[in-house]
């Protein structure tokens, strides 16, 4: 047990480190803040695009407004879904309240897919109907700012937030401004084509192009987050640093090790394997192992709950099995 000891004086740092797993990488507050930002932004986005939007006439801008308006709802979804994920483990949900985020992906990608439907439906009926647009300099100036404006929420404040924290409802809520990017461009580009060549069915067939990159965005969130609640296992590069950490012991204090399964919930990883040692450990000396073990894969694989199941060499098994 001469290994242990000394390898446990290096893996005390990673669990000195963490003295609760549950706030391991989590900064709540920072992910609270950054979601705070969004709905400021996208509020006052939708005011913008709606007084042009009845100025102008522009079906794209308010297809714009009404996209900014699922954006609103998805940063509140947003918000209340990092605020609920933050919250301990309890006596109904043992496991914690990570999942909440992955749930809130899903609702903002149908919100995102709900959206784009309403969009094509107003171009079908401008282009049966007819549109004339007005003021269009001043709709191409709303739609740029618009598009900066959601450039630096969603690059400059989200995504960085949401890879930091892990954070399932940030990420989606970031690639939900980002698509605005995008549309919000192109709607400038299209009312540009229509003051250059004085085509005003331009304005409807933008909003549809839109609408189709908005329900692409839409079914890329709902898959990612149904991969969590389906309880998919974790990236073959984290399996592998996983794999990594355990090896490093086989031979020495484990004889090997079998069953390693793991999964994501929110930002969290839940990791459970087997390992076998020596018959002649003492159960003290036993359960220090497996202690060891676990703390060497929370400070390979941080805001992990780590779960090692103690069996005799005898019963040794091929990684997997």
């Amino acid at each position: 047990m001469m290994g242990l000891t000394g390898s446990r004086r290096r893996a005390s740092v990673g669990v000195t480190s963490t003295p609760n797993a549950h706030d391991d990488v989590v900064d709540h507050g920072l992910k609270s803040r950054a979601a705070t930002v969004s709905i400021v932004s996208n509020a006052l986005l939708i005011a913008f695009k709606v007084v042009v939007a009845v100025l102008t006439g522009s079906i794209a801008i308010l297809s714009e407004a009404l996209h900014s308006g699922s954006d609103l709802i998805a940063a509140v979804i947003a918000f209340l879904a990092v605020r609920r994920a933050a919250q301990p483990p309890d006596e109904h949900h043992h496991y914690g309240h990570e999942k909440v985020e992955n749930v809130s992906g899903v609702v903002e990608a149908l919100l995102i897919i709900g959206a784009a439907a309403v969009i094509i439906v107003e171009a079908l009926r401008k282009l049966l109907e007819g549109v004339t647009i007005d003021f269009v300099w001043l709709g191409i100036a709303v739609m740029a700012v618009s598009g900066v404006v959601n450039l630096v929420v969603s690059r400059g404040v989200l995504y960085p937030v949401a890879r930091r924290t892990q954070s399932a409802a940030l990420e989606a809520d970031a690639a939900h401004l980002l698509t605005d990017v995008y549309t919000s461009f192109g709607v400038a580009g299209g009312l540009l084509l229509v003051r250059l060549t004085g085509i005003e069915w331009i304005d409807p067939v933008a909003a549809m192009a839109v609408a189709v990159l908005i329900v692409r965005t839409g079914y890329l969130l709902v898959m990612g987050s149904a991969r969590v609640l389906l309880d998919e296992t974790l990236a073959p590069d984290e399996l592998d640093e996983i794999r990594r950490c355990i090896k490093d012991h086989q031979g020495t204090i484990i004889s090997g090790y079998h069953r390693l399964r793991a999964r994501k919930a929110g930002s969290r990883r839940h990791i459970d394997l087997h390992i076998t040692v020596d018959e002649s450990l003492r159960v003290g000396e036993a359960h220090d192992v497996a202690e060891h073990i676990a703390a060497d894969i929370r400070a390979c694989i941080p805001n992990a709950d780590v779960l090692v199941h103690i069996e005799p060499r005898s019963h040794e098994r091929v990684d997997g099995s």
